[in-house]
């Protein structure tokens, strides 16, 4: 079976072509800046190329995404009735606790939580009618990364806002990251040789964005992102938690609209805020290295607040048995892992600094043999765990 995964950003479309008989990826790249000055389409598999293109909307760049992979130069399909399925990952899924075939109605039950995604649902509604008239008949399954914290409990997933915000308007902790949750648990048991069902486990994805969520008998009970992907510790462009009346008090002072403290919020703050260089860690830790002031704070507050949710939910669990780092930087910054892990030696936690160091982007134990609490690197594969949904839901039909 080959199945195309898409995901979908407010400017771009990522995407991979499987063959499940593997499986084995048959081509992959992406569409960026789409509606910006410098759009362009950069095809990462079979061979690397990048190519410049006017792409006004995600309809011009998903027929873009379609044609490469059946070009004469560089194509891997001889047709696109070639393609079995097609696997779209959905940022919001609102109550949707499973991936599910998008049928009409589905589809049309799903709109109605698109104002709780605004940057990324219209465009993936958008991306999923394109698909259906590119390819009619092929179909779609919905993965959403909201439905792994459909387990959170009521009183961990609501807000202290009156009732009817939640009632009439959905105001609520969706959380996010969840397919690749969902893959690092399950590669995490098999790995380290635990049932998840049996422990307790904080998974830690710290990529750009930052997701911490807590794991007991195998099901989320807490997570870190609220309604929207700005919540818990500071990202690289985000400013995580903050008290609500900080904002209100810079938009009257700035004269800003609520899609401008959008922008602020989630594009200009963050590490990049904080420290006026880059919302790259790697260059932050060189430059905090270095002796800038600002990185170094911005490295201190990014490890702090880190540190401080593994231990909260630590509580939450009554106790840890896995912590585990995922996502790009999880699992390519020593540094990081090692400051944000600093002091809950308490807790039980005793990392092997050496090995540490040595850890790139495999899977890998970085805790001593003596260590109460297994620390472990598992790198994250969301768009393989979207293919198995897709080829599990079309099977079943």
């Amino acid at each position: 079976m080959k199945i195309l995964i898409l995901n979908c950003g407010s400017s771009s479309i990522k995407y991979k072509l499987y063959d499940m008989a593997g499986p084995a990826v048959m081509a992959a790249g992406g569409v960026e800046k789409i509606g910006l000055g410098g759009a362009f389409h950069k095809v990462k598999i079979p061979h690397a190329r990048v190519d410049y293109a006017d792409i006004p909307d995600h309809n011009v760049g998903m027929q873009l995404v379609l044609q490469s992979l059946v070009a004469p130069d560089g194509g891997v399909l001889k047709s696109l009735d070639e393609i079995d399925a097609v696997g779209d990952r959905i940022v919001n899924g609102g109550p949707f606790s499973e991936s599910i075939l998008m049928t009409p109605e589905i589809f049309s039950e799903w709109r109605k939580y698109e104002g709780l995604a605004p940057l990324h649902n219209p465009v993936q509604a958008e991306s999923i009618e394109t698909v259906s008239r590119q390819l009619p008949g092929v179909p779609q399954v919905a993965i959403f990364d909201t439905a792994f914290h459909q387990s959170i409990p009521q009183e961990a997933y609501m807000y202290g806002l009156p009732y009817a915000c939640y009632e009439d308007l959905g105001v609520r902790r969706y959380g996010f990251h969840g397919t690749s949750f969902r893959y690092v648990l399950q590669r995490s048991a098999e790995f380290l040789g635990f049932r998840p069902e049996e422990k307790r486990v904080i998974l830690c994805h710290i990529g750009n964005g930052i997701s911490i969520s807590a794991v007991r008998n195998g099901r989320c009970v807490d997570t870190t992102m609220g309604m929207m992907p700005n919540e818990g510790p500071m990202m690289g462009t985000r400013t995580g938690d903050m008290d609500p009346s900080a904002l209100l008090y810079v938009m009257e002072k700035m004269n800003l609209t609520p899609q401008q403290a959008m922008g602020l919020t989630n594009k200009e703050s963050g590490v990049l805020g904080i420290s006026g260089l880059t919302n790259d860690m790697r260059e932050l830790v060189e430059a905090a290295a270095q002796g800038h002031e600002r990185a170094q704070l911005a490295v201190r507050m990014y490890n702090y607040r880190l540190k401080k949710y593994i231990g909260a939910f630590a509580a939450v669990l009554g106790g840890v048995d896995y912590i585990i780092f995922t996502a790009g930087v999880g699992e390519n910054q020593p540094p990081v892992r090692r400051g944000c892990l600093e002091g809950l030696e308490f807790l039980g936690v005793e990392l092997d600094a050496a090995r540490n160091e040595q850890v790139f982007g495999e899977e890998a134990v970085i805790s001593t043999p003596q260590s109460r609490v297994t620390v472990a690197v598992v790198p994250t594969d969301e768009e393989l765990m979207m293919a198995e949904d897709t080829m599990r839901i079309v099977a079943g039909r």
